[in-house]
């Protein structure tokens, strides 16, 4: 996508080949230290937006085990009812509360340039450490209900908005291990959380409070104070950072002009590109890989401290092995986004994780010994991980322009969300430590998403044939006397239905 300041004069071809010359004189040691330098400024500062994120969202894990659903004297439907209030609409008795997380997805996203990265980001991470803060406050069943609704309402445009923030700064080749970078902090949150709620464990009584209620309070205040510093480092564009050169703003420009020759001035929003992105064959496919991917993940992210707890260990035991799981899923999650972007491939590296996973659900509800069955929560996370990255750049990578691409990040996640509301019913503490059930659901799921991988490589890859064939005939539409391609109108109209756009298989 061209910055806001491109120039809207010339076709994209023209453009195309200004910005080569430009880039072809650049020595190749100036352009990865621009890269390098953005891998040092701005991807540090998204992966702790979304470790903090994730961790304040799923340490209701860790305070169950530490003794909140028991203090609060909740049910295993009262729990699941509050954990699912932070993604969704829940009935609760005569209260219906509205749908906080989901809904907010795909707005956030269509306003996020409107409002400026820059102010949007940090005042919704100083805003959610307020909340959390205040978790630890609650002391019935409806307080924290109304807690973990604003929680929901502020933090869901995160995940959507950093992917669509980073694509603004990454040519599309090395999307998938920035996106791994920072999504890696929510496996990284898993392992910190129960290393920190292990040693919270031993503040019980502090200040007449719970060891819970201080899971909830410290997280929150590092959340706010994290907030407040970041409103000075998060840059809106590239050529706004503090940290680049004007050369190497320049480099990293041109280099975005030249991977999504889209013309910023004429992307306008309009509905037209968001019901384009809906109907889109290949964000429907990832829509539906999405919701059972976030079945999965959020199953395990939430629930993994009970699983563990249930095989049999006890609770500070029970939040030290929680770590290993997700530790291990942080190193699958950067090595399986790195060669999915070194092979400039996307399905390959999505079917390898998912093969771990399935390898994992295989053996954890074939397994009759505790050990074994905690052993295969490594695979399960590992696998279950490693797909996020990798599929969130998928989409962003095969979705233009940039009102459109908004739009088809936000569905992602909303339908990663959907399937977390799923999880957060599918383990009652009866059904435990097996979850029989729940982990046959999981196993089809996962063996459903690589069925669906391998379909949109397909559909994809004769898109792109197709786009070869008739490509006269698909411009013919567009074509002027001055331009025969149909120039930056056809790229931005077409989007990346346009023939000269490749689809990333």
């Amino acid at each position: 996508m061209a910055t806001e300041n491109s120039s809207t004069n010339g076709s994209s071809i023209e453009k195309s080949n200004l910005d080569k010359d430009f880039l072809d004189l650049v020595d190749k040691a100036k352009i990865k230290a621009a890269v390098r330098k953005l891998d040092l400024t701005i991807t540090p500062i998204m992966t702790m937006f979304y470790l903090l994120s994730f961790l304040d969202r799923a340490n209701i894990g860790n305070a169950r085990v530490a003794g909140l659903q028991k203090d609060l004297r909740m049910t295993d439907h009262q729990y699941s009812i509050a954990v699912t209030t932070t993604y969704v609409d829940s009935e609760i008795e005569v209260l219906y509360i509205n749908r906080p997380y989901i809904l907010s997805e795909v707005p956030s996203n269509l306003i996020l340039r409107k409002i400026g990265p820059n102010i949007m980001m940090p005042t919704i991470l100083t805003i959610w450490g307020i909340i959390v803060t205040l978790q630890g406050f609650v002391t019935n069943y409806q307080g924290l209900i109304a807690c973990r609704f604003f929680l929901g309402l502020i933090e869901g445009p995160m995940f959507p908005g950093i992917v669509l923030y980073l694509s603004q700064f990454y040519t599309r080749e090395e999307l998938s291990l920035r996106i791994a970078y920072f999504f890696s902090s929510a496996s990284l949150s898993g392992a910190f959380s129960g290393l920190l709620a292990a040693a919270i464990d031993n503040m019980e009584g502090v200040g007449g409070k719970a060891a819970w209620s201080w899971i909830f309070i410290l997280e929150g205040l590092f959340s706010f104070l994290f907030g407040l510093i970041t409103f000075f480092l998060v840059p809106a564009t590239p050529r706004d950072s503090k940290f680049l050169t004007e050369e190497q703003k320049e480099i990293v420009v041109q280099r975005l002009e030249r991977d999504r020759p889209f013309v910023s001035p004429l992307d306008k929003f309009s509905f037209r590109q968001v019901l384009a992105s809906a109907a889109s064959p290949h964000v429907i496919i990832i829509f539906m890989i999405y919701f059972m991917g976030g079945a999965n993940l959020y199953g395990l992210a939430l629930f993994l401290p009970s699983i563990v707890n249930q095989l049999g260990y006890s609770p500070t035991r029970t939040q030290l092995l929680s770590v290993g799981p997700f530790a291990a899923g942080f190193l699958v999650t950067i090595l399986g986004a790195y060669f999915s972007d070194k092979l400039k491939q996307r399905t390959i590296p999505l079917l390898a994780c998912l093969a771990i996973a399935t390898a994992g659900y295989s053996t954890y509800l074939g397994s009759h010994d505790k050990h074994t069955s905690y052993g295969s929560l490594f695979l399960m996370v590992s696998g279950i991980y490693g797909t996020t990255p990798i599929i969130a750049a998928w989409l962003s990578n095969n979705s233009e322009p940039y009102y459109r691409r908004a739009t088809s990040i936000g569905l992602g996640f909303v339908a990663t969300n959907s399937g977390g509301i799923l999880s957060t019913w599918r383990y009652p503490t009866k059904e435990g430590p097996k979850f029989r059930q729940t982990n046959i659901m999981n196993l089809t799921f996962t063996l459903v998403m690589a069925l669906l991988a391998v379909i949109n490589a397909a559909m994809l890859h004769n898109a792109n044939k197709r786009k070869e064939r008739e490509r006269e005939k698909i411009l013919a539409p567009y074509a002027a006397d001055d331009e025969k391609d149909g120039g930056t109108r056809a790229w931005v109209e077409l989007g990346d239905r346009h023939p000269d756009f490749r689809y990333v298989l």
